[in-house]
């Protein structure tokens, strides 16, 4: 499906259905048939699974030691409710009422009431793909084996997600602590045959990008033949007691974070060219001296990127300039560091994406159940800050590079990146647009973890906020994603005139080089007089989504780290 098919009376929806579009999520219900599942145990998801499955639509099945470890702990909370211990939650009331005991008789009711009292959010819908990551990180932690919950109701939720039956979730609610409760209680919501869902969110069909439909959860659960649950002990608890919420953005933040790294390399090595920069910055021994792992790594890919570079060859010995701006010189130094926090950030994601984090926790090994707090979200809510950060300084560098190639004054290059100036303004607001876009991300990276405001009468007295971190992720992302399709427009068109000075001949950039400048020329032609720049600046932003420019670079010159 073409990017300009796509319409909506929308902008928030177009905004997040063009992202899925862009990146090829548009996949046909019936090619998942043949996918083979991945199976789920509470150890050993990924980063890239993740993806897969939220993606791709690659389905999910429980790995079998995950079924006798749900089979196990369910078995333990079966005998207590028998013999009427007191356990949080199971036959106890919740928060500050943890110390009014619950009847045998009442106990479903409980499970229900739980989840229509906390299904409280409010706020434009969270993205389907978020919830699609939700409900998969979800069965993931169940199937730890260490929640309470029947093996029936863990398989109806991965039914839910087979199908692309996807809960509407509202987007504000959560405090980050005691888990996201409430956009966790509106998946669960769903599960009973309340609410609203998505069906085939993956956007096939033209109508529902312009006219987006939610249907009743009762409805869809039905046409799919799946019967709604109805909650036993501890099952509403075990459902959203976690931080899935917060999880889904900072993983797929982070997923989508590393491609956007090496390709914010790239655009990086295409504006030294057009800015006929030295290459001398990034030689290997001056970075061995301070041998961080993503500086090393960022030189090395320029280096790779410029190999063979005749523009820098005919300014190697008659350039003035003794050392460049630090926009084009310390690159290896600010990507690097954004990269090496990219890096950290994965490694948190690793652990809490494979972490139990309900409470009770249920030890059917030692036949326990213990009060904690895995649910809280702070070391979610950190790395979301962290990286939101590390991501607007991607966002930050690119915009200096852009000024410096539109001003001819800095650049030698025609004013604006147009020869025929006052007529056409060029690439002029192109920079406004970057100038715009980083001002608003300095905003959002306001670290969301350092706030805290108590709920349930003062029993929850620190909350982590991680939810609103994650979002705000989600947001710098995006933002950073724009500004480096800018500075790649910028890099292209600056390149044009670069190119053209050779004495005899166009002087070609490095091998890395011209692979994104081809690529760019393929789709977005150079600009010659004014035109209406937010289509090619949506068209330079596809070209990051969907991996092109890199898959044509790395074609070139191999991977790149």
């Amino acid at each position: 499906m073409s990017m300009k098919r796509i319409t909506t009376r929308s902008v928030e929806f177009q905004a997040r259905v063009c992202y899925i579009v862009s990146i090829g999520v548009l996949v046909q219900l019936d090619s998942r048939v043949s996918m083979k599942p991945i199976a789920l145990d509470g150890s050993s998801l990924t980063l890239e699974s993740l993806a897969d499955i939220v993606y791709r639509l690659r389905p999910v099945a429980l790995a079998p030691k995950a079924v006798r470890a749900v089979t196990r702990s369910r078995a333990l909370v079966d005998r207590w409710v028998r013999t009427g211990e007191t356990v949080y939650g199971v036959t106890t009331g919740f928060g500050e009422f943890s110390t009014v005991r619950i009847a045998a008789k009442d106990i479903q009711k409980l499970q229900r009431n739980l989840i229509l009292s906390h299904s409280a959010g409010t706020g434009d819908p969270l993205p389907p793909e978020i919830v699609r990551g939700m409900m998969a990180l979800r069965i993931n932690a169940l199937a730890k084996g260490c929640s309470g919950i029947r093996l029936a109701t863990v398989r109806l939720l991965a039914q839910m997600l087979n199908r692309n039956i996807v809960p509407v979730v509202p987007s504000q609610g959560s405090v980050g602590s005691s888990g996201d409760l409430v956009p966790l209680s509106h998946i669960v919501l769903a599960m009973i045959g309340k609410g609203l869902v998505w069906v085939d969110p993956t956007l096939t069909a033209g109508d529902r990008i312009d006219h987006p439909r939610p249907v009743a959860a009762r409805t869809a659960l039905k046409r799919a033949g799946i019967t709604p649950a109805v909650l036993e002990a501890k099952e509403g608890l075990a459902l959203v007691n976690g931080t899935q919420m917060m999880t889904s953005f900072t993983s797929l933040a982070v997923y989508e974070a590393k491609r956007l790294c090496r390709a914010a390399d790239v655009i990086a090595a295409m504006s030294v060219e057009a800015l006929r920069g030295s290459d001398t910055p990034f030689d290997e021994r001056i970075h061995a001296l301070r041998p961080y792992p993503g500086q090393l790594t960022v030189a090395r890919n320029l280096r790779t990127l410029m190999h063979g570079s005749e523009i820098r060859e005919s300014h190697r010995y008659d350039d003035p300039r003794v050392q460049d701006a630090y926009s084009i010189r310390c690159v290896p130094q600010v990507h690097g560091a954004t990269r090496d926090l990219v890096n950290y950030a994965a490694g948190a994601m690793h652990i809490e994406m494979n972490s139990a984090n309900d409470n009770p926790l249920i030890l059917a090994k030692d036949g326990v159940h213990l009060e904690g707090g895995n649910f809280h979200g702070q070391p979610v809510a950190l790395v979301a800050d962290f990286l939101a950060i590390a991501l607007s300084e991607l966002a930050n560098i690119s915009e200096r590079r852009c000024e410096r190639m539109v001003n001819g004054s800095l650049s030698g290059l025609p004013k604006f990146l147009t020869t025929r100036g006052g007529l056409h303004s060029g690439m002029m607001i192109a920079q406004y647009t970057a100038a715009s876009i980083v001002s608003e991300n300095k905003v959002l990276c306001h670290p969301g973890s350092v706030d805290s405001i108590p709920t349930s009468a003062n029993q929850e007295d620190h909350n982590s906020m991680g939810s609103v971190s994650a979002q705000k992720l989600w947001r710098v992302l995006a933002n950073t994603r724009r500004v480096l399709g800018i500075e790649l427009l910028c890099a292209a068109q600056a390149l044009d005139f670069v190119r053209a000075m050779g004495p005899r001949k166009p002087l070609r950039a490095g091998h890395g080089v011209e692979a994104a400048h081809r690529v760019v020329r393929s789709s977005i032609s150079h600009l010659e007089g004014d035109r209406i720049l937010q289509d090619d600046i949506q068209s330079a932003v596809a070209l990051l989504c969907d991996d092109r420019l890199l898959r044509n670079v790395e074609s070139r010159t191999g991977t790149l780290q």
